[in-house]
């Protein structure tokens, strides 16, 4: 199955490259794994990586992504080193790009190697109740940043916990009448906020549909 998660690199414009990782989102261990030694998060560093990461965030098109990595014979990563899109806004990798069912994590990794990690939830309720047939996985969701001690995700268990727990309790009021689906994720994106404190950070992303 895999713990599946993007990571997106600030570029010098202030845009992004897009990455993929298969199970990164696990234990959100790449916000510990990626450093500017290991800008892939690969276990032991490699000296070509840095500088293919540099020259990756230069460019502009998928033909200058070719002529830099094909060819070469590039270490074993957490991190795919291709990108999945190159310049693309932050607003765009959390709208167009990320899934917040499939997506289990989204890491954004500023010019400097500052590593913020967030959890995904997603608003789809088809699992949680009879009356949702089908939702969106792209655009639908909420991203989460947890608390952290001593270098590891103290609130991650709790925060997803916290979260099924709400959409089976919002699945049965839809089929109960009580919400529309429209209501449900207006409420369950009201209780991600009043459960986020100020050390924490929430990024809701409401389907078009229900805007």
């Amino acid at each position: 199955m895999g713990h599946r998660a993007l990571i997106a690199y600030e570029r010098p414009d202030r845009t992004y490259n897009l990455h993929y990782t298969h199970w990164g989102a696990l234990n959100l261990r790449l916000k510990r794994d990626i450093t500017e030694r290991t800008p892939f998060g690969s276990d032991d560093p490699d000296e070509t990586l840095p500088s293919i990461h540099r020259q990756l965030r230069q460019t502009t098109t998928a033909a200058d992504v070719d002529r830099l990595l094909n060819g070469r014979d590039l270490p074993s990563t957490q991190v795919e080193i291709e990108p999945r899109a190159i310049g693309v806004t932050l607003e765009e990798v959390i709208t167009d790009h990320l899934d917040y069912l499939h997506h289990e994590a989204c890491y954004v990794v500023n010019r400097d190697f500052q590593v913020t990690a967030y959890r995904t939830h997603w608003f789809g309720l088809q699992y949680d109740c009879t009356t949702v047939e089908n939702a969106p996985t792209v655009g639908n969701g909420a991203l989460r940043t947890v608390r952290w001690y001593d270098g590891e995700p103290v609130g991650d268990g709790h925060a997803q916990g916290e979260f099924r727990a709400l959409k089976a309790v919002v699945g049965d009021m839809v089929d109960r009448g009580v919400f529309t689906w429209a209501e449900a994720i207006e409420y369950m994106a009201r209780k991600l906020d009043d459960w986020v404190d100020d050390t924490e950070e929430l990024l809701i992303n409401k389907p078009r549909l229900v805007e």
